[in-house]
């Protein structure tokens, strides 16, 4: 297939779409289901992804969203599914959560297309706060994308869309706290503005343990992390209760104990109380540490260090989490992990997993990649992020650790590497290989069964209503 096209204007959009989709008043009508699935969204999300016109870009997010609206492929919260495995109704999975950087798009369309192979419905694409600015995409972008490649790929059905590690920046916060903690009210709105149904709230970089009780310790985090379910309670829509995740040890720290779970959770409940009162819909998992960390630590020579995760401490404060109604802990920093310890994730009974540089390592180290694209990114990085090396590191070391902020400067060249089908198809064999081994085949009926994402129709832009009356 040829490379799609990126419109320039509302009209020229329309123009590329005619016959595959239509727009009548405020609703977009699918003329042609085979062809909008084809060709149609991808002249749509390279249009909303690299349109020079802002009209455009909005035009063509509207119309994404309102397919998939069309299509039955609605943003959902995860939060009814993970209740009912707090009540122990349902359990012995741990569902993926897959950050998606670059080629997002196609990424996604791997996704879905893997997981109807395999009745796969507990799934979670996400998008860390830190990773919107190196990947150059906010929310509004990453959603688009996401739920086109759902389209792309045939999917029908909830879809799970997440902002992961809305994390409070510890030496930021110890100068201008309220200042912080705005700037995560502000990504937080426009996160659920945008359509995401789950939040994952990261202020265990607030931990002090040089206080004298495990409560004080963990007294900041509990209340920042109140503080902000408290406003996505308040905001969020109609007929959908946002998923939101807490965190208790900041990753590649020391590993999580029941006590400061135990204090954080009974914390967290009553400054949510106070907050927007007893009624109010808590957390529905927390994140620990267990050993590993964000990316791995890579060697010398080359490679990822091998980590030791403590499965014994994701197997006792899971089962503490679900005391208290969650669905258990949290599992990050583990896509660097060796394929043969995946299988033990479910057996402990962990509720959610984080995967992210595994995915972007296999698009990096993957023999189809273009050897003249990775010595852009190396002269980009060492052009750009010279500051980040430190003493002693080797070049493997230096390229290892920042290769990935090369990934939104280098955004267009990814998404449309010819190659990228040869990667693609790797990474639908790891995929394969995780959804095994997390044990989430068979839980579309899962889904069916808890989940009732409602039908959230939107305002065409006013530039598209121009366009038309014209």
């Amino acid at each position: 297939m040829a490379q799609p096209t990126v419109a320039g204007s509302p009209s020229e959009l329309l123009a590329l779409l005619r016959g595959s989709v239509r727009v009548e008043g405020e609703r977009l009508v699918i003329e042609d289901e085979t062809t909008l699935r084809g060709r149609g969204i991808r002249d749509l999300v390279w249009s909303a992804t690299f349109s020079q016109d802002a009209a455009t870009v909005e035009a063509a997010r509207w119309m994404v969203w309102e397919a998939a609206q069309e299509l039955g492929i609605l943003s959902a919260s995860i939060h009814e599914l993970y209740m009912a495995r707090g009540r122990g109704e349902v359990g012995g999975f741990t569902v993926p959560a897959m950050n998606l950087r670059t080629q997002v798009f196609d990424m996604a369309r791997t996704v879905y297309e893997t997981a109807a192979r395999h009745d796969v419905g507990a799934l979670i694409l996400e998008l860390a706060r830190s990773e919107q600015e190196y990947t150059y995409q906010r929310p509004g972008e990453y959603i688009t994308s996401c739920l086109a490649g759902a389209i792309a790929a045939g999917w029908r059905g909830p879809v799970f869309i997440q902002g992961d590690h809305y994390q409070f920046n510890a030496k930021k916060y110890a100068s201008d706290p309220e200042g912080v903690t705005e700037s995560l009210r502000k990504a937080t709105l426009e996160a659920l503005a945008v359509g995401y149904g789950n939040i994952d709230i990261d202020s265990s970089t607030l931990v002090d343990l040089a206080k004298p009780t495990v409560d004080e310790q963990q007294r900041t985090n509990y209340e920042r992390a109140a503080e902000l379910a408290a406003l996505i309670r308040e905001a969020e829509p109609e007929g959908l209760t946002v998923s939101i995740g807490g965190e208790i040890g900041e990753v590649g720290k020391q590993n999580s104990t029941e006590p400061e779970l135990r204090a954080f959770l009974d914390g967290f409940r009553r400054e949510l109380d106070r907050r927007a009162g007893p009624q109010a819909a808590g957390l529905s998992k927390v994140s620990i540490q267990t050993g590993t960390s964000h990316g791995g630590v890579p060697l010398p020579g080359g490679g990822v260090a091998q980590v030791k995760v403590d499965f014994d401490t994701l197997k006792r404060l899971s089962a503490v989490c679900r005391e208290y109604g969650l669905a258990g802990a949290v599992q990050h920093g583990a896509s660097t992990l060796p394929d043969e310890l995946f299988h033990h994730f479910p057996e402990v009974d962990t509720a959610e997993i984080h995967l992210a540089t595994g995915f972007q390592n296999t698009l990096y180290d993957h023999p189809a990649t273009p050897h003249a694209l990775l010595d852009e990114v190396a002269a980009w990085v060492h052009a750009n992020a010279a500051t980040e090396r430190t003493e002693g590191e080797t070049e493997q070391q230096f390229l290892y650790k920042t290769r990935k902020k090369a990934l939104g400067p280098l955004k267009r060249r990814l998404w449309e590497l010819e190659t990228k089908d040869e990667i693609l198809a790797t990474q639908a064999a790891k995929l394969e290989l995780l959804f095994h081994e997390l044990r989430v085949h068979g839980t579309r009926g899962l889904v069916e069964r808890y989940i009732a994402a409602p039908t959230r129709h939107r305002t065409s832009p006013e530039a598209l209503r121009e366009e038309l009356t014209a």
